[in-house]
């Protein structure tokens, strides 16, 4: 694995653990369905909803990760520039 991917494994890793609650994605629709009542189950885009909720905020923590990755990059350039 390169250098930078494990910087980016390591940022993830890190940002997730400061979540206080991460959702996961269940396979199974009846633990997805499980938080709504009988008639709200049988309306699966409210699932779609949440999902999608879900994957939003998973793609901001791998976005940041990605950007936090890039500062650092630029920065340790600039220090490499400055200090030749």
């Amino acid at each position: 694995m390169s250098e930078r991917r494990k910087r980016l494994h390591q940022l993830l890793l890190v940002l997730i653990n400061k979540q206080d609650y991460l959702e996961l994605i269940d396979d199974d629709s009846n633990d997805l369905t499980k938080s709504f009542s009988k008639n709200e189950a049988r309306d699966f885009s409210k699932l779609i909803e949440r999902n999608c909720s879900i994957l939003k905020k998973y793609h901001a923590l791998v976005r940041t990760a990605v950007t936090l990755d890039a500062l650092m990059d630029s920065e340790n350039e600039e220090n490499f520039k400055i200090n030749k």
